[in-house]
């Protein structure tokens, strides 16, 4: 196989993932962006600023347009640091602990779906080539 084959199976997965992902968002009157930003604050519980504005490959200057309009929806709220004046946690609220749940819900049924044809060996071979593509990424 050759790195051009690679290179448009990665572009497909891409456009693939991206649409379904877009077909999920387009009903909760979210964007894709924002709700991806709630994605990674429901992940991490409590996230600063500035790593999330890393994860989500964005300024903190612009993070900090798009958590204001989260805030303003009652999906999030900052927090001070414990140990660091300087620095805010942001953390969901109530409403964006529902959104990011439901969501969730959905990348699990997807995740289900796609692997439901792959054997133990194969999902166990393709997280682990996930986790070496993502730690280069």
């Amino acid at each position: 196989m050759s790195l051009e084959v690679l290179s448009n199976q990665l572009a497909e997965l891409y456009d693939k993932m991206s649409s379904w992902e877009h077909s999920i968002v387009k009903d909760s009157g979210l964007s894709p962006t924002q709700i991806h930003t709630v994605e990674i604050i429901g992940l991490n519980k409590n996230i600063r600023m500035k790593e999330l504005a890393e994860r989500l490959g964005v300024t903190t200057g612009t993070l900090t347009v798009s958590v204001d309009k989260l805030e303003k929806l009652g999906l999030v709220k900052r927090k001070p640091h414990e140990n660091d004046r300087r620095s805010w946690l942001i953390v969901l609220t109530k409403k964006g602990e529902k959104v990011y749940e439901r969501h969730h819900k959905f990348h699990q049924q997807f995740t289900n779906e796609i692997s439901q044809d792959l054997s133990s060996r194969h999902v166990t071979t393709l997280t682990e080539l996930l986790d070496t593509l993502l730690k280069r990424l």
